[in-house]
């Protein structure tokens, strides 16, 4: 089974400091039909004014996960756990048994653009913890594991049996993945336009995969290079 899920379907959320769009059911937004993919909770995409941002506020066991795609992003929290994450990068913070913190804006100027992922963890009430992991280079090629269960190829290693990848597509750039039956995945375009499986995406659109085998191909198109999540997790 294939799900679609459009970029202009999803929930939106507009203060007057942030623009926010929400792939499944969060706070004031809910729908009933889209509470969550396996343990994938939240996927928002958020836009901060500069100078703006989320004041401290108190999370627990949640894998959090934060990916910016321009700007940057200041976070803190009471673990410890603390910086600033520039455009490429990817943070984690393990809620745990319960952890303040803050996102804002790290810049007076610009806005911030991000990701904010959360998945819920396979162990609860673990001690919180924090870690970021250094940019993706533009000019990398193939997949590129962001986050994992063990820690491997560089990766942040997250408190659940779910990987993380990303791949950059330039227009006619191709990438594939093989689909394990027993798994579930959740393709996120962040940027760009691309054709997966002959399905044409552009930027905020989605596909999810159940009991679905085989490759997975993913063609860039447009003018512009695309930047693409794929997320694989538990049943």
């Amino acid at each position: 089974m294939i799900i679609e899920r459009n970029a202009h379907s999803r929930g939106l959320v507009q203060e007057g400091w942030l623009d926010s769009r929400h792939t499944f059911s969060f706070g004031s937004y809910y729908d009933p039909a889209w509470m969550g993919f396996g343990p994938l909770r939240v996927i928002n995409e958020d836009i901060v004014e500069p100078g703006a941002g989320f004041p401290p506020h108190r999370h627990a066991n949640m894998e959090i996960l934060s990916y910016v795609l321009e700007g940057r992003l200041a976070h803190k929290d009471s673990s410890g756990g603390g910086g600033v994450i520039h455009a490429g990068e990817l943070q984690w913070m393990s809620a745990g048994h319960g952890v303040e913190h803050s996102e804002y804006n790290g810049s007076e100027t610009e806005p911030v653009h991000f990701l904010q992922i959360w998945i819920q963890p396979s162990r609860l009430n673990h001690q919180p913890a924090y870690a970021q992991r250094d940019a993706v280079a533009a000019d990398a090629r193939g997949w590129n594991l962001l986050a994992s269960p063990d820690g491997r190829d560089g990766s942040l290693s997250i408190r659940q049996d779910a990987w993380l990848r990303s791949v950059r597509l330039d227009p006619r750039e191709t990438a594939a993945h093989v689909l394990d039956p027993s798994r579930l995945y959740w393709l996120h375009v962040a940027r760009g336009t691309i054709l997966a499986n002959g399905r044409t995406l552009h930027a905020g659109d989605a596909l999810g995969f159940q009991d679905e085998s085989g490759p997975l191909r993913l063609n860039g198109e447009g003018e512009h290079q695309a930047d693409v999540l794929l997320f694989d997790l538990p049943p």
